[in-house]
């Protein structure tokens, strides 16, 4: 499969047997015979006397051409078959489709031994005499000898005893069972939605890469997305390509209730066509390897749950011919992972345009809905969200129904869709080890549509292995890391999910793990009504805080391990609230409230397990009630940002990771005592301008992000280290009013990121500030810099410079040595009056930006050597009086803004830019006039 091109994926045979035969010796006997008995079992036989067109200078080209549509090929050997140079320009032919697109080729010899025509003796080889000094006669010859040392049937000393009749009801059995089911294009994909598209971009994925070796190939989704639709689709539409194939559905429920011996027993019958008996998983994985190891094989193990069975039914793809494909549906990308699965095909879910046509097809036989049930349709719809067998689910159900049906319907049909697939959607949930079936349920309840790294501390601190199993989750198709990071499942795993926490205690709501309706977390807390069984509480949606809520709404949640809760934000809160003394569970590890309502932490809450505090935009001025002092020992991650907070003992928290104090504005004073915060590895005190000393930071070995921006500072702080050890991987200085930059920055050794954003006092760098090897993103937007270090180009590393709205007149031609410079941002540099000659040295610059640049008058030929530039910006380049000649050399070009700029003309290569999304204005102004 892999070897053969696009189109013979597509091939369809016109014939299934092509009968080449010598008429004067069997047509009206035996030839007829088979012709009739093939024609009788819906085998499509080319016969060339009945099927020729008249006319001799087309015959010829009409015989190979039914033998090139052929599948199969029987040449009847005869007395005098060999007479015939037409029958043996045939047999050349025959074999010629034999040997190079593997047409399957059956010789039965009427009267005449094996023997005799693979030599041409006896009466075949008098036949053959009369062309001995024909210049064919050896190309004759070796097609003779090729095609009688092929299996086949003699007449005289077969199984059947050489009747004609046991003879022909033997070869019609035969060519049934070799004959593949082959259904048409049309039968294939009726009433399937975007499965043709899926299947061309699967098969073409194979025909790369993998040469014709055996192969193994995953297919893989959540349940119900149409695994095994897609794998018995391909099945159909390429198992005539090969030697045998089988089909094995349902692997996991088969071996669990008939055993893996069936299993085998179903390959090796369907691929042998025989009846095998097989004993014991060893003898069947034996014989599979055995008597499968010389065929090109499609074997397809549908919905498989556990590596034994992919071990005794497809152990290696050596056990199977070059070009054989085993392909593998499973919903564990880890299981075929550990199999050694060379590619995996994740199936997605049907687009909404899909979604729409097939359940239109199911509910109304059309493409689209009825224009009275459109909208209620689009509703339907929705609620499967893209899921082939949700849809399905849907269109049964809903097919039929009244206007009136679907309104009451429409109310109850994300319960009805659960009802009738949740044991599909749950089979993946099942197979989770506990801790991380918790992880899920947490997700689903609680945590969806969260950062992945915070999704990670906050599971990490309720004590689960959440980055392996947020890995599982996503290997067995339950959740989803998309492209922003964030931590997504399907609405009905979700929905799932739910249920399943729900089931626990049907009867008792009360007593469910989690809380995460809004109404209900309100009645629970308002009348005390949580129990021990309460594990987690999240809600996005506002909380009403009300005395009641804080003071007694946890008091019989002993075992709440997780609280996230966000609260109505109102400066003008009831005093009466910020003095309750709220009722914390000591089991808390994760604690999370945003606008928490009172002035502190109560001196009862012991905190012994909590690992996560996260309060930002709350009312507290003090950590502890009273002034309360407790060492968190388990405390990794706070979070007090835009807080009344004024003084905070770090030396109470120990083994601190990560501390975000951004805004708070009335914070005096951090205690850092020596050795403290050794942990430590993101700090954030933006907007903290009350402090006045940051030299403990000095002291943090293990930091890597360090945020110090609107703090006003007019000095630089005493913050470097003064060796090379620092971990600091990020440093964020924008808003100060600094001067300049300590030549120690250099010391910073392993910096990644450095920001000075709108400092705008700081008019120069330190040339050692070109010493720092791994920076690579250098923002300088908005400081009043006149120049840059004329060595900037030893940053190598360097991938993104933001130098606007700076005073730079000139870029240092050291600037073109920074190869991996991939975006430079100098709009509004107003003093800017050219480009280095050499910018076109920047070989991964994929972003320039020169907007209001208006001292700009040349842009320099050497630009159109940027064969990674995307996107260039000239707008606002009051003096630009041209572009450059060979743009058309940008080959990556896709956005070009060049309004508000003076030209007379664009140039003409512009016009072979064919990815360019150009944003030129429909006129172009020329210097105040049309051009």
């Amino acid at each position: 499969m892999a070897s053969s091109s696009s189109s013979s994926v597509e091939k369809r045979f016109k014939h299934d047997v092509y009968l080449s035969f010598r008429g004067e010796d069997t047509r009206k006997a035996f030839t007829d015979h088979l012709h009739s008995a093939l024609e009788q079992q819906g085998i499509r036989t080319y016969k060339d006397d009945e099927t020729l067109i008249t006319g001799e200078s087309s015959i010829k080209s009409s015989l190979f051409k039914a033998i090139e549509e052929s599948n199969f090929s029987i040449i009847v050997f005869s007395k005098n078959y060999a007479s015939s140079s037409w029958c043996l320009d045939e047999l050349v032919k025959i074999m010629e489709c034999h040997n190079t697109t593997n047409q399957i080729v059956f010789p039965v010899f009427y009267h005449v031994e094996p023997y005799e025509v693979r030599r041409q003796t006896g009466a075949f080889g008098e036949a053959f005499a009369i062309h001995n000094n024909k210049i064919e006669a050896a190309k004759w010859r070796e097609a003779l000898l090729q095609a009688a040392n092929l299996p086949g049937w003699v007449l005289q000393k077969t199984a059947a005893d050489g009747h004609p009749a046991k003879v022909i009801k033997e070869i019609v059995g035969h060519i049934s069972s070799k004959l593949p089911i082959r259904p048409t294009n049309e039968e294939i994909y009726l009433n399937q939605v975007g499965m043709e598209a899926r299947v061309k971009e699967f098969l073409s994925s194979l025909e790369t890469d993998f040469g014709d070796d055996a192969l193994m190939i995953g297919i893989t989704g959540m349940g119900g997305i149409g695994k095994t639709t897609l794998a018995r689709t391909i099945y159909q539409q390429i198992s005539y390509q090969f030697d045998g194939s089988s089909f094995v559905y349902n692997v996991r429920e088969v071996s669990k209730s008939s055993g893996l011996c069936l299993l085998q027993k179903t390959i090796l019958s369907d691929v042998l066509h025989q009846s095998i008996i097989v004993t014991s998983v060893w003898e069947g994985t034996a014989m599979i390897k055995r008597r499968l190891r010389d065929k090109k094989v499609l074997i397809v193990l549908d919905d498989v749950d556990h590596l034994d069975q992919l071990k005794a039914l497809a152990g290696r793809p050596d056990w199977f011919k070059a070009g054989s494909r085993i392909l593998i549906s499973a919903r564990d990308k880890h299981l075929l992972a550990a199999h050694g699965v060379q590619r995996i095909h994740t199936v997605g879910l049907l687009s909404h345009e899909e979604a729409i046509c097939l359940f239109s097809r199911l509910v109304f036989q059309t493409d689209a809905p009825v224009q009275a049930y459109k909208n209620l349709s689009l509703v339907a719809v929705h609620q499967a969200a893209g899921l082939p067998l949700a849809i399905k689910v849907l269109g049964s159900y809903l097919h039929g129904k009244s206007e009136h049906e679907w309104m009451s319907a429409l109310k109850r049909l994300g319960t009805y869709i659960l009802n009738e697939i949740g044991e599909t959607l749950e089979e993946s949930f099942i197979q989770l080890d506990y801790g991380f079936k918790e992880i899920f349920l947490d997700v689903a309840c609680l945590l969806k549509g969260l950062l992945k790294d915070d999704v990670v501390r906050i599971l990490e601190s309720c004590g689960y292995y959440a980055r392996v199993g947020l890995i599982d989750l996503e290997e067995k198709s339950l959740i989803t890391i998309n492209d922003s990071q964030c931590v997504v499942l399907h609405p009905l795993l979700e929905e799932m999910g739910k249920d399943i926490v729900r089931r626990m205690h049907l009867n008792d709501p009360n007593r469910h793990s989690r809380l995460w309706i809004l109404d209900e977390i309100e009645r629970v807390l308002a009348e005390n009504l949580g129990t021990e069984a309460t594990e987690a509480i999240g809600v996005d949606s506002p909380v009403k805080p009300s005395s009641e809520v804080v003071t007694i709404g946890f008091g019989s949640m002993k075992n709440l391990r997780l609280l996230r809760v966000v609260s109505e934000i109102d400066d003008d809160c009831d005093e009466k609230i910020g003095q309750t003394i709220p009722n914390f569970p000591n089991a808390l590890c994760f604690l999370s409230w945003v606008g928490y309502p009172c002035w502190s932490l109560p001196k009862t809450f012991e905190a012994n397990n909590l690992v996560a505090l996260e309060m930002p935009y709350s009312r507290i001025i003090q950590l502890w009630e009273g002034g309360e002092r407790k060492i968190l020992n388990k405390l990794r991650f706070l979070n007090l940002r835009h807080t009344q907070l004024r003084y905070l003992d770090l030396a109470l928290t120990p083994n601190l990771e990560r501390l975000e104090l951004e805004d708070c504005n009335r914070l005096v004073e951090l205690v850092t005592p020596d050795g403290c915060l050794r942990r430590l590895v993101f700090l954030n005190l933006s907007g903290c301008s009350r402090i006045k000393s940051f030299r403990f930071i000095k002291q943090l070995e293990s930091l890597e992000v360090l945020c110090l921006s609107r703090l006003y500072l007019k000095k630089f702080p005493d913050i470097i280290p003064g060796n090379y050890y620092s971990r600091l991987l990020e440093l964020q200085f924008g808003y100060n009013n600094v001067k300049e930059v300590p030549s120690s920055i250099a010391n910073l050794q392993k910096l990644v990121r450095l920001d000075f954003h709108s400092c705008r006092k700081l008019k120069s760098l330190p040339d050692s500030i070109c010493a720092l090897q791994h920076l690579r993103n250098l923002k300088l937007r908005g400081c009043i810099l006149e120049d840059l270090p004329q060595d900037i180009g030893r940053l190598g590393c360097l991938e993104k410079l933001n130098l606007a709205h700076t005073n730079i007149k000139h870029l240092p031609g050291s600037i073109c040595m920074l190869k991996d410079l991939k975006s430079l941002n100098l709009s509004s540099c107003w003093n800017l009056e050219k480009l280095p000659g050499d910018v076109g040295r920047l070989e991964c610059l994929q972003e320039l930006v020169l907007t209001e640049c208006t001292q700009l008058r040349d842009i320099p030929e050497s630009i159109c050597k940027l064969k990674s530039l995307k996107h260039l910006s000239l707008s606002g380049c009051i003096h630009l009086e041209k572009l450059p000649k060979e743009l058309e050399l940008l080959v990556s070009l896709e956005v070009l803004n060049i309004k508000g700029i003076c030209i007379r003309h664009l140039p003409r290569s512009m016009s072979f830019l064919t990815r360019l999304n150009s944003h030129v204005p429909k006129r172009v102004q020329v210097c105040g006039f049309d051009p």
